[in-house]
């Protein structure tokens, strides 16, 4: 059932309220006699005053904070932003046909607190503007047949950052019983270099089960048994089980350790990359302030040299063009042949060259099977008149985003989304196993999809939130590099539940951990988005100052390496995992690290020597 946008009180019913409440505590006992009622009633609500982080509650846009607390050592702090406005609900079990008194303790403009689900009348109370902690209170009767409610409390679209604290649900108690015995008996079952089957012994009274994957709940259960994929081949990983009922979860069984057999080397041509591989963009189709870089002068430094970029003749045609940049702009550029010969030898040292689809002003929609197959003959072509080794798929703007009803990135049925898969696999099973297929995206396709995905489920969100997830997703088997461009990016909720925003090491980090961990998407625990591996993982950032927003100092790249593969220097932000085999970095661009003296690309190799 979609749920309904609430509006904001008229004036004049905020009078009428004010009125009424005024009216209501001017009379005599009536508060006394309401205490005394329910002196005996229990608080149902669990972790009210969040002092275990957001545990028993479901939010978005939101984590705990230490300061201003109402009472107790934490509190919520949760910040509407754009269509969404930061709700935190939790289902509580409830008795039919009894009264119940929500109440909870609030900071910041338009918070509200309410109940849906009764079976009677659905309630909320809201307040304008506490600059300080202000109670607010409801109560509601459930219906006859009620045994579950949500309760609830969020802010409203674009005011700002509210607080809650102590929020409890006070009223007739439910014996829900104990939480289920701690699961017995775990063991892996078949292994792959990507999965591993687990199997426990059926627990007596419990409802569902959670996975953990290295302390990470990562999928439930309803039977005994479950796979964990999206793994890295080659990897050690630990697993745990907990079971779970209306009382709660037990504890986590003893851990079982697995370790993935090796690979068939797939990812599209990774198995040709160095262990640690360096990825920049050459600007071959324009000049701009960095100036114009022939082929034959990239450094050796570079292993993947993306060609930018090949464009289409209108957004929605197919039809790619790459055009080498004019003699009239760049007077120094080199003939075809010599470009070709060039790219010729660079392969001949072991480096991978692609023809990079997008960038900034190439729109790029395949909204019919026309587009699609015109994309396929018309990247073909390029490939082939240049000799290249893949492809690298860059949209940006509105070139990809969800239809309204399309909630699952496992199974999209957006048709620029299906389509734009459709051809990819197409383009890899021509080409083969060395065809290099790599992607680009900004971090609001992908990590943004952490909070929200597509227009979400009431609607109002930007239709992009997290729209690369389902290609990313069908093509992990053949996507040789994933590039998040790490910079140009708003602040991102990371797994911590805590913003990140550019300019240090912390951000990358925690963008990287994202993928390398998985993540719930739009805050769903059983709709998960795996892991990819680290050898298909290159982080994305700005070569200078001038190259974009989000440039960080070569002491803060180290850093960032530190922590991801060795799990030292990481600053604040504690990682899921050690990963020595992630790929390496890519920047924009080859042709701004030139402007700059070579920095960035000079830091990489005195890191990994």
């Amino acid at each position: 059932m979609e749920r309904t946008r609430r509006s904001r009180p008229s004036e004049h019913r905020r009078r009428i309220l004010a009125v009424c409440t005024a009216t209501v505590l001017a009379v005599p006992g009536l508060v006394a006699l309401s205490s005394s009622a329910r002196a005996a009633d229990a608080d149902l609500a669990k972790n009210g005053g969040f002092e275990s982080g957001l545990a028993n509650w479901t939010c978005t846009a939101a984590s705990t904070v230490t300061t201003p607390v109402r009472s107790g050592s934490s509190a919520l702090k949760a910040t509407p932003a754009g269509s969404d406005y930061a709700q935190c609900s939790q289902t509580v079990t409830v008795k039919p046909d009894a009264q119940y008194t929500l109440s909870g303790f609030v900071r910041g403009s338009y918070v509200y607190v309410g109940a849906s689900g009764t079976g009677t009348t659905d309630v909320s109370t809201w307040t304008q503007s506490a600059a300080d902690w202000q109670q607010l209170s409801t109560t509601f009767r459930t219906g006859a047949s009620t045994t579950k409610v949500t309760i609830y409390t969020h802010g409203w679209y674009g005011t700002g950052t509210y607080y809650a604290d102590d929020l409890s649900l006070t009223g007739p108690g439910v014996d829900a019983g104990q939480p289920p015995a701690v699961p017995t008996g775990l063991r892996t079952g078949t292994l792959t270099s990507s999965s591993v089957g687990l199997s426990w012994t059926a627990v007596s009274g419990a409802t569902g089960y959670a996975v953990y994957r290295d302390g990470v709940k990562v999928q439930t259960a309803t039977g005994t048994s479950a796979t964990v994929s999206g793994l890295a081949a080659s990897t050690a990983y630990s697993f745990q089980v907990t079971a779970t009922n209306d009382a709660g979860e037990s504890a986590k069984s003893a851990t079982v350790t697995a370790t993935t057999p090796a690979g068939s080397g797939g990812g599209g041509g990774s198995s040709d990359l160095p262990t640690h591989a360096l990825v920049g963009y050459l600007h071959a189709s324009f000049a701009n302030g960095a100036g114009y870089t022939r082929m034959a002068d990239v450094p050796d430094s570079w292993d993947v040299i993306d060609l930018a970029f090949g464009e289409p003749t209108s957004a929605t045609s197919g039809d790619i063009r790459f055009n080498r940049c004019p003699v009239a702009e760049c007077p120094t550029v080199e003939s075809d042949a010599d470009f070709k010969a060039a790219i010729k030898a660079k392969q001949a040292a072991g480096k991978k060259v692609l023809i990079s689809i997008g960038g900034q002003n190439g729109q790029v929609q395949l909204t019919t099977t026309a587009a699609r197959d015109t994309f396929v003959s018309s990247v073909s072509k390029i490939i082939d008149t240049y000799g290249l080794d893949g492809l690298d798929i860059d949209f940006e703007g509105h070139s990809l985003s969800l239809d309204a009803s399309d909630t699952d990135f496992k199974s999209p049925t957006t048709p620029v989304v299906v389509n734009l898969i459709s051809a990819l696999k197409t383009l890899k099973a021509k080409y083969g196993a060395k065809f290099v297929l790599s992607m680009a995206p900004e971090t609001f396709f992908v990590q943004l999809g952490y909070q929200y995905y597509g227009t979400g489920k009431w609607g109002g969100q930007d239709p992009r939130a997290g729209a690369y997830l389902p290609v990313i997703h069908a093509l992990r088997d053949d996507l040789t590099l994933l590039h998040v461009q790490d910079y140009n990016s708003g602040s991102i909720m990371g797994l911590d539940n805590q913003y990140h925003s550019m300019g240090g090491a912390d951000f990358h980090i925690a963008m990287t951990d994202m993928l390398l961990t998985g993540f719930p998407v739009a805050g769903d625990a059983n709709n998960v988005f795996p892991p990819l591996r680290p050898d298909q993982i290159a982080i994305g950032m700005p070569a200078t100052t001038n190259a974009g927003n989000g440039y960080v100092s070569p002491a803060e790249v180290t850093k960032t390496l530190d922590c991801l593969t060795k799990k030292t220097n990481c600053g604040t932000y504690t990682t899921h995992g050690t990963w020595p085999s992630l790929r390496g970095l890519m920047t924009w661009s080859i042709n701004w690290d030139r402007f700059g003296g070579w920095e960035f690309s000079r830091n990489f190799d005195s890191y990994f020597g």
